[in-house]
């Protein structure tokens, strides 16, 4: 994170010098925290909702307007998405932007520009949304689940290089949350494999490894502007990339193969239609201009939560790597310890804390053990590209102990909930601490 004080820094400095730089010691216990759990028949702790989303202003309506009006809806009629494109590129640092449909047609294009295709082995996290492994199975490809680092949420880069064999053709990363993956091991494995690496970003808009912006670090890197993503038109997506190559194969792989985008009916390879409308690319142009105050917000609000968070026993806020320079907060993840609340359950301290005005969810459940992997492996089109010995040996080899567990801990809250003031984060932390000091009573009732 951007902000230069750390932990032992933040608690010996003065408030007055603190109130200078924005960040303020965290409030003392409130009456509210005292009174009667809102589960139990008490007033909740928080009444009005947090932020909506998305956030909708002038230049939106305006913007969106002007290409109804103009009827040049399609990226090949228009130069707004192209303006996205170039204007995402250089905020991000890198040399090559192409937008898309949306994240997982992104992440799509990316494997299908490196050739990932039937026999190969792509190396995935296993705490993911479902379109990480569904872009593999879409290529007839087998995807290997690396374990969870349960302290960060993210793939565990220390287990990828015993996971890589001759048929490895990616590595395929997502910064869970918004957080970086452990980028400087899985760089270094990856090099010494000669195997590309392709960022899932998704959840990363604007997070950063040691002052490089997330998706420019790996030859491909996929954003989402999916509805609850930190920048957001709806659907959308992008791939950045500095190779010249690969962004040539995504153009014409996303525009069904055509040699060029505005090249006519000229077909090279094989492809979809997984173009941008312009009415996206607009929004998106709009949206951006709140971007990184929002982002301000976010990990403003998040560092003093994680602060008062820490104090809690039984509440375990993600780690970040050392190489993390900034964190988008898209998900704010932290882990819940019953033995900290009277062996109170997780599912019973969700509702209690939902009763006291803060929603927050459980976050992913295991993939692989959701029906869609088995349903794949054991589909026509797998057995008759794999022997059986093959698939039962991609099923065999997932050995996930820690995000299990983390599976049974995670407790998240979405990223609209950063962008009030910081008393919501006083709120928050009141009333977590409100249903520890009651978690007995909880318990029991």
């Amino acid at each position: 994170m951007r902000n230069p004080f750390t932990r032992r820094s933040f608690l010996g400095t003065t408030s007055a010098l603190a109130a200078l730089q924005g960040i303020l010691p965290r409030a003392s216990a409130t009456p509210e925290e005292n009174e009667t759990l809102a589960v139990l028949g008490g007033k909740p702790i928080r009444r009005q909702p947090f932020p909506s989303w998305p956030v909708v202003e002038e230049n939106d309506e305006r913007a969106w307007m002007d290409v109804l009006l103009k009827k040049r809806w399609n990226r090949l009629d228009g130069k707004l998405v192209q303006k996205f494109e170039e204007t995402w590129a250089q905020l991000l640092g890198a040399k090559y932007c192409l937008a898309t449909a949306n994240g997982t047609s992104a992440l799509y294009t990316s494997l299908n520009a490196l050739g990932v295709g039937p026999g190969d082995e792509v190396l995935v996290p296993p705490y993911t949304f479902v379109a990480t492994i569904n872009v593999v199975l879409l290529q007839h490809a087998l995807p290997v689940f690396v374990d969870t680092d349960r302290e960060t949420s993210q793939m565990d880069a220390r287990k990828v290089e015993a996971a890589i064999t001759d048929r490895t053709t990616c590595i395929l990363p997502a910064h869970i949350g918004g957080s970086p993956a452990d980028m400087d091991t899985l760089l270094e494995v990856a090099k010494k494999h000669k195997v590309p690496v392709v960022e899932d970003a998704c959840q990363a808009h604007l997070s950063e490894w040691r002052q490089r912006k997330l998706s420019t670090l790996g030859q491909l890197g996929c954003f989402s502007f999916q509805a609850t993503k930190n920048l957001n038109s709806g659907e959308g997506g992008a791939i950045l990339t500095n190779d010249e190559g690969l962004i040539a194969q995504c153009r014409s792989f996303h525009n069904n193969g055509r040699g060029d985008l505005k090249g006519g009916f000229l077909f090279v390879r094989n492809g979809c239609n997984l173009r941008m409308t312009e009415f996206q690319g607009t929004l998106l142009l709009q949206q951006l201009t709140r971007l990184e105050e929002q982002t301000r917000t976010r990990e403003r609000n998040a560092q003093y939560l994680t602060e008062q968070l820490r104090e809690i026993p039984g509440i375990k806020p993600e780690k970040m790597y050392e190489g993390c320079t900034r964190n988008a907060y898209h998900i704010y993840m932290m882990r819940y310890d019953p033995s900290g609340f009277a062996g109170l359950p997780r599912a019973r301290f969700l509702k209690a804390l939902a009763a006291e005005g803060i929603p927050a969810s459980r976050g992913y459940s295991p993939l692989y053990k959701e029906p869609f992997l088995k349903n794949t492996l054991e589909s026509r089109a797998y057995k008759s590209i794999y022997p059986s010995e093959r698939l039962a040996q991609c099923v065999d080899r997932i050995h996930c102990p820690e995000t299990e567990k983390l599976c049974e801990e995670a407790v998240w809250f979405g990223q609209t909930t950063f962008l009030g003031p910081r008393s919501d984060m006083d709120q928050i932390a009141g009333a977590i601490r409100k249903i520890q000091k009651q978690a007995g009573a909880l318990a029991k009732a």
